[in-house]
């Protein structure tokens, strides 16, 4: 019986670190090359483990195809100065990305300006604010 049980556990976790693996390659994207595009939120997915940008862009043949952008999840976003409702369906956006290899309209998100001209990314600026100050030391 204890040979089922070590047997039907090692499955599991190996399962379960099969489908983390996948989840996680990234081997479709090009990470050479970077685009730059404007288009139309379609909609902006904020959940975990990752969040999601649709937007509609106009192609070179004018037709307008769907750009699904993977993004980091809502912890690392918030840092960055996002919000659940800082992109909504119909704003009118810039955004970078790197593409996917086979020419499909999609990729991994690097940035984005929005209507109101600031542009965010998914980290944290840097150099702003001070860094917090150490706790006091405790009472002796």
């Amino acid at each position: 019986m204890k040979i089922w049980r070590a047997g039907g556990l090692m499955a599991i976790v190996l399962t379960m670190g099969i489908s983390a693996y996948a989840h996680h390659n990234a081997a479709g994207v090009d990470q050479t090359k970077t685009v730059s595009l404007e288009g139309t939120v379609k909609e902006f997915k904020w959940a975990n483990p990752h969040s999601y940008l649709e937007v509609e862009v106009q192609n070179s043949s004018g037709k307008i195809e769907v750009w699904d952008l993977e993004m980091q999840p809502p912890f690392i976003l918030v840092p960055a100065g996002w919000k659940s409702t800082t992109l909504k369906y119909g704003d009118k956006i810039k955004f970078t990305a790197r593409p996917m290899k086979n020419g499909d309209p999609g990729g991994l998100f690097l940035s984005v300006t929005l209507p109101d001209g600031r542009t965010l990314t998914q980290t944290p600026p840097r150099g702003r604010g001070e860094a917090p100050a150490a706790p006091a030391a405790p009472p002796r």
